[in-house]
């Protein structure tokens, strides 16, 4: 059973390259940035930090509100919180293309990223070690308001995010549009495709998992 949470914490690691790999592609087509990343590139054009420290620190931040609302954390939300903005960085920073600057190639680039994006989540969530601290916040949130759909809930929080973001001048534009409504179309097809349903996976939170990890079992 060890053997096996490592094996999972790998596969968590392997999940989130490559959704980062699916940001930088919605980074590198150049015609706009989803709400959290308008804010996190926002945050590094007024700070020392690079985009992907920024949103390492944005995702701790949101960590810690995570643990006020009392929401359940996993190690899978530990190791999202510490790696995804680094992995985006890294492919940000070997990437050797120039930005590239037309709207229609942008459009296949941010369709293509959210495939990466969908696919990585679905590879991520198999491990069933709970999900990231911004999915978090939104459940927290929407635990709050029990009277309000939980879309309009991801719409509002959305609306604020992106208000942060274009504030800070983060970048906004048709990409904006289209990762707001066409990242969850998108993700609806991959995991048709690949016939996933994060709605069956059983989630172990950190103490369950860390249960495990000091019992005495070995296999």
């Amino acid at each position: 059973m060890k053997r096996r949470i490592v094996l999972e914490w790998i596969r968590i690691v392997a999940g989130l390259f490559v959704f980062a790999f699916g940001v930088h592609l919605t980074i590198f087509a150049n015609i706009g940035l989803a709400p959290w990343d308008c804010l996190g590139m926002g945050i590094s054009r007024h700070t020392p930090l690079n985009y992907g420290l920024s949103m390492t620190l944005m995702a701790v931040i949101i960590l810690g509100i995570d643990l006020l609302l009392k929401e359940r954390i996993g190690f899978g939300t530990i190791i999202d919180a510490l790696l995804t903005g680094n992995f985006v960085q890294l492919f940000n920073d070997i990437n050797p293309l120039p930005l590239n600057e037309s709207l229609w190639a942008g459009i296949l680039i941010m369709l293509a990223g959210f495939a990466f994006m969908a696919l990585g989540m679905a590879i991520y969530m198999k491990s069933e070690q709970c999900c990231g601290p911004r999915d978090a916040l939104l459940v927290g949130l929407g635990k709050r308001m029990p009277k309000i759909p939980i879309g309009i809930v991801e719409i509002m929080l959305w609306a604020v995010v992106l208000l942060a973001g274009w504030l800070l001048g983060g970048p906004v534009g048709i990409g904006t549009i289209i990762s707001t409504f066409g990242a969850g179309i998108v993700m609806q097809l991959v995991y048709n495709i690949i016939h996933f349903e994060p709605r069956n996976m059983k989630h172990r939170d950190v103490k369950e998992i860390t249960q495990i990890l000091i019992s005495k079992e070995t296999t």
